[in-house]
């Protein structure tokens, strides 16, 4: 019988896989532990097996939120990115095989992610700095969307997945697919997917409309999408390591909430190469590698049909990393990445200049074990990067000047530890505790927008004097495991000498040339602090013929813009979570109720966000096929979720589309993932 725990974001060191699944991917976590250690220093969740396939969303935002300290920003069911601790955009990395997104996502909040959860095998999030190893754009967190399109072992024959899913508040009809074969020294895999849904069903709320006033509605206006993909990879794999390459392509056609007429056509294209040598004798015991290309475009489609606005990214981005044989019971990995972005907003709504980005980085990281289990970890990162603006492409319309860039040289230090306390606590305790100084260069747009930006419905106007953002972080906790049964309590604490801040000016609204009047936001340099709680729990009740598991988990951001007084904008509010799964004869049902505080704490130019409380019921089942199918499985599962159709708004959503776009209403879906 499957365990009820795997319903739950689980931590690192309390993550399986499901059985029957091809290829099966390292069950230790990957991101940010290049060593393979047991746990980390930072916190850590992992999304796999069943946990992840009850998860699943239209996006990493929605498929993430709910995971301890995550939240999501919310433009409507399709553009959402992973909020975590209260940080976003481009303090929060998202990754893909711990490569680069290289897409437009975090430059406005109606721009999608180019990763659909569907195709997705194992979902890493790391809270709080890790800039070490992924750069000044991990400040906040990382989120790593982790697939075997580049196989990693041996293949010795035909396996497979296929999934298929139904229903939910957006009618959603789904079905992705995978295979793997291989023999000889070779592994093969290919993958596709499809996804189609409807505007996302609400409970009946006042929604506002042009010109003032409000009509009452029951679904998200111009909230539906249409998303295809798939890839094709294969490796030559050896005894000690694996060569592979990968080609994939992702396509989604959705609407804009906050118009309803306006419809975002993204493509994005990728070749990846990837690679792993282990057990080496001498100085360099392993060596891994990355390079990948990326192809990506949206057009901003009007009603018309007409392509209003079009933005493209295309660049190169790889990095390496060579483990060194120990010095002084020293164990460690040093590193080399890169990164080339070439950026282009083309048409009258391009609130950004043609920019061109390159990053280059040298990293270290280093771990000392200690007596038992315990263990330090430190390391170091120096990163040199230029952001540089082509300027105006129509000298006769000037907005952005002549041609300009910026240079910067961005460190970053870290030092953290593990100590198992199983002599002085009992079996199973242990503290975690991280301290770490980092920096980030401004994006290109905090340096050079210019513009009126659509999607927040504000004039933006970047600074190309701002200075790098410069940080401190302390992170703390106590964790304990004994069997199904676990616990962990953490607080953090950030501190920043100069937080480069999207805040309003106090100019006069800006009035474009049919009337329309846009507040002046500016991209500014203040002091800032954010603190923190994120707990934790799982306690076995029954664990005789049935299991009875109680969950809970709370977490809490307080964000303050120490130069003004003023809290932070869209941060999430006090969430508690209480939990209950049942266990018995392979099928789990397991209920929860989730408690979103009021968020009343918000700026001047915001507004407070109600409190809501949701109920949501989910049932699954693993079927053993056995037959032709051999050790063939299939996970069943249904979800009713928003049992009692709460009408809820997310306080992470921008001020001028929350009141466009509440959460979901009562929603039933079913699905079933057949594992070969």
């Amino acid at each position: 019988m499957a365990g009820p725990a795997l319903l739950l974001p689980t931590l690192v060191f309390g993550q399986t896989l499901p059985a029957g699944a091809p290829s099966p991917l390292p069950s230790v976590l990957v991101t940010g532990n290049p060593l393979g250690s047991d746990g980390l220093s930072v916190p850590a969740s992992v999304l796999a097996g069943s946990g992840l396939v009850l998860r699943r969303g239209s996006s990493l935002g929605e498929t993430l939120a709910g995971l301890p300290g995550v939240s999501s920003s919310y433009f409507g069911p399709n553009a959402n990115r992973p909020v975590i601790r209260g940080q976003d955009g481009d303090r929060i990395r998202i990754l893909n095989n711990a490569g680069a997104t290289l897409d437009a996502s975090a430059l406005s909040f109606d721009h999608a992610l180019p990763i659909d959860p569907l195709v997705v095998e194992r979902l890493e999030v790391l809270r709080g700095p890790a800039a070490l190893l992924y750069g000044g754009s991990a400040i906040g967190g990382v989120v790593n969307a982790i697939d075997n399109r580049i196989p990693k072992g041996p293949v010795e024959t035909l396996g497979g997945a296929v999934e298929l899913r139904g229903g939910g508040a957006a009618r959603e009809r789904s079905a992705g697919a995978l295979l793997e074969t291989g023999g000889g020294g070779f592994a093969l895999h290919a993958d596709a997917f499809t996804r189609r849904t409807d505007d996302l069903q609400v409970p009946d709320f006042d929604r506002p409309v042009a010109g003032g006033g409000t009509e009452r509605r029951d679904r998200i206006v111009n909230s539906a999408s249409n998303a295809q993909g798939g890839a094709l990879g294969g490796s030559l794999v050896w005894d000690h390591g694996h060569l592979g390459v990968a080609v994939d392509t992702y396509r989604n056609d959705y609407g804009i909430v906050a118009e309803e007429d306006v419809t975002i056509r993204m493509r994005r294209d990728k070749l990846a190469v990837a690679g792993e040598w282990r057990e080496l004798t001498g100085a360099i015991r392993s060596l891994r590698a990355r390079l990948q290309a990326t192809d990506y475009q949206h057009e901003e489609v009007e009603g018309t049909g007409e392509v209003g606005t079009t933005f493209g990214n295309r660049g190169l981005d790889g990095r390496i990393e060579l483990e060194h044989a120990p010095i002084a019971g020293l164990k460690g990995v040093v590193g080399l990445q890169a990164e080339r972005a070439d950026f282009e907003a083309l048409g009258e709504e391009a609130f950004v200049p043609n920019t061109e980005t390159r990053q280059v980085a040298l990293f270290v990281h280093e771990e000392l074990a200690l007596a038992g289990a315990s263990r330090l970890s430190f390391g170091a990162r120096i990163e040199r990067s230029r952001a540089a603006s082509a300027g105006d492409a129509d000298l006769a319309l000037p907005r952005f000047g002549g041609p300009q860039s910026r240079d910067f040289t961005t460190g970053s230090l870290a030092v953290g530890g593990v100590w198992d306390l199983a002599a002085r606590l009992g079996s199973g305790w242990r503290v975690n505790a991280n301290l770490a100084s980092t920096q980030r260069a401004p994006a290109s747009y905090e340096l050079f927008a210019d513009g009126v930006h659509l999607a927040t419905a504000a004039y933006e106007r970047g600074n190309a004097d701002l200075g790098k953002e410069k940080g401190g972080n302390l992170d703390l906790a106590l964790e304990w495991k004994q069997g199904p049964d676990r616990l962990r309590a953490g607080a953090f604490a950030s501190r920043f000498a100069n937080y480069i801040a999207l805040l309003r000016t106090g100019e006069p609204d800006f009035v474009n040339d049919q009337g329309d009047a846009f507040p002046v936001y500016a991209f500014q340099g203040v002091k800032a602090r954010l603190v923190g709680l994120e707990i934790e729990a799982v306690k076995r009740l029954i664990d005789a013929g049935q299991t009875l598991d109680l969950e809970a988990q709370l977490d809490l951001v307080r964000a303050t813009n120490r130069s003004s007084g003023e809290p932070l904008p869209r941060i999430a509010p006090l969430r508690l979570k209480l939990g209950a799964a049942w266990g018995v004869d392979a099928w789990t049902l397991r209920g929860e109720i989730v408690r979103v505080a009021r968020q009343d704490r918000v700026p001047a130019d915001d507004e407070v966000t109600a409190g809501y409380t949701l109920l949501n019921l989910s049932l699954i089942r693993p079927v053993p096929l056995g037959g032709m199918l051999g050790e063939a499985q299939a996970l069943l599962f249904v979800k009713l979720d928003n049992l009692t159709d709460e009408l809820a708004f997310n306080a992470g959503s921008i001020a001028t589309v929350r009141g466009l776009a509440p959460l979901p209403g009562r929603s039933l879906s079913a699905g079933v993932r057949v594992s070969f």
